[in-house]
């Protein structure tokens, strides 16, 4: 009896460690040595293409392929969770995810709070405005409507132009119900990052939209964004510019964007 009842135990051992086994490769997968990976959660905003939004119920865009492709030379996996704009910032402030990325542009008083990587994208704003329309400037603005997405470098170029509460500015959750509120006649402009708007015009010609550049505007670079003090950081400035020399950075580049992107402009935010 006790050899059958040690038999049984042994059996019933063998097939728990066979399934705890199944389980870390699932959940974790290894890298080319066999080394396990820790998959990191990153929080994004999915309404911002082509830097990430959702297709057939997928997170696509420059900002995924860049954020998987980094995660993976540093040795990581990246679990990209759409969250929204702001509740991101709360997420990494407060340690849920272990870092972001969602076009977020580096800025002095965002660094106050969190940790950014080196720059990955450089973007200036640009104005978005109907074929017919006389606006040529940022200082045409003056007196008209400008829808903005809220909390965005955009929206302070808005407020740069028309003043800090200006009830001429109006506020979205996002650039596309900004977009929207142009094309309803609800505004006379938009103010949003160069990719958004380049990538809305070319996609949607039907629509007689046309782009006003202002040189005034500055340029800006967006960084992948950290907790305050996140060994992360380190790994990911290294994956970055690894990616850079050795030309994967470029290739994700051209599939999103359809041009060479300048490095030389791009070092200039370190």
């Amino acid at each position: 009896m006790k050899k059958r009842l040690a038999l049984i135990v042994s059996l019933f051992l063998t097939f728990m460690l066979a399934l705890a086994g199944c389980g870390t490769s699932q959940s974790e997968g290894t890298s080319g040595g066999g080394k396990e990976m820790k998959t990191l959660k990153v929080a994004t905003d999915a309404a911002y293409a082509p830097f990430e939004s959702l297709e057939n119920g997928k997170i696509v865009g420059f900002d995924v392929d860049l954020v998987n492709a980094a995660a993976k030379e540093a040795g990581y996996k990246a679990n990209v969770v759409n969250v929204g704009w702001d509740p991101l910032f709360v997420e990494i402030k407060e340690k849920k995810s272990d870092l972001a990325v969602s076009a977020i542009t580096i800025t002095d008083d965002r660094k106050q709070t969190y940790d950014f990587s080196v720059p990955y994208y450089l973007s200036t704003n640009e104005i978005l405005v109907p074929e017919n329309s006389t606006i040529s400037s940022g200082a045409d603005l003056k007196g008209k409507t400008v829808a903005v997405q809220n909390a965005t470098t955009g929206q302070e170029v808005a407020e740069s132009i028309l003043g800090k509460n200006s009830p001429h500015i109006k506020k979205f959750k996002n650039n596309n119900l900004a977009i929207m509120e142009l094309l309803n006649g609800g505004a006379d402009a938009v103010i949003a990052d160069n990719g958004v708007v380049d990538t809305y015009v070319k996609n949607n010609p039907d629509k007689k939209l046309k782009i006003i550049k202002d040189d005034s505007f500055p340029m800006e670079f967006y960084g992948l964004m950290f907790p305050k003090g996140s060994d992360l950081k380190a790994d990911f400035d290294k994956a970055i510019q690894k990616l850079i020399d050795n030309g994967k950075y470029t290739e994700i580049y051209k599939k999103w964007f359809g041009t060479e992107p300048d490095l030389e402009k791009l070092k200039q935010g370190k």
